[in-house]
């Protein structure tokens, strides 16, 4: 009789637990991972401008941005570039804006060719692919 109390009462006890705990909070956080591989300003100024409108929507402390940059698009990254300053602006806004070194050892460049405050990946194209496994949207500018 003793040990039925006892498991009915655990029983109970285990069913207002399940009630009482919180339902599984969702997401909060959204990350985003844009690859420009272009020298295009018109593009370049496209994705900035989609990042800025990204930021905006889902507001820029939930959303964590992104960008990835290879090939020809490496010169817009670059020290008197067409688009520099609008690239400042998005590091000022949170953005990790990272150049693939595959490209800067191709074209022989050093991060003193590059703007400031800019990180630096080992490939590009491994980035995206890591990134895109730990679950951020990618888009192709």
């Amino acid at each position: 009789m003793l040990a039925g109390s006892l498991a009915a009462a655990a029983g109970a006890l285990a069913a207002s637990a399940a009630v009482a705990a919180p339902a599984a909070a969702k997401p909060t956080a959204y990350k985003a991972l844009f690859q420009v591989s272009d020298d295009d300003p018109k593009k370049w100024n496209q994705t900035l401008n989609n990042i800025k409108n990204l930021q905006q929507d889902l507001g820029a402390a939930n959303v964590t941005i992104e960008i990835v940059i290879f090939g020809p698009g490496i010169g817009m990254v670059m020290m008197e570039s067409e688009v520099g300053n609008r690239v400042q602006e998005a590091i000022d806004a949170k953005v990790s804006v990272l150049v693939c070194q595959n490209t800067m050892r191709g074209a022989h460049l050093t991060p003193d060719d590059m703007l400031s405050r800019i990180g630096y990946v080992v490939a590009g194209v491994g980035e995206i692919v890591r990134r895109q496994a730990e679950g951020y949207a990618y888009i192709r500018s």
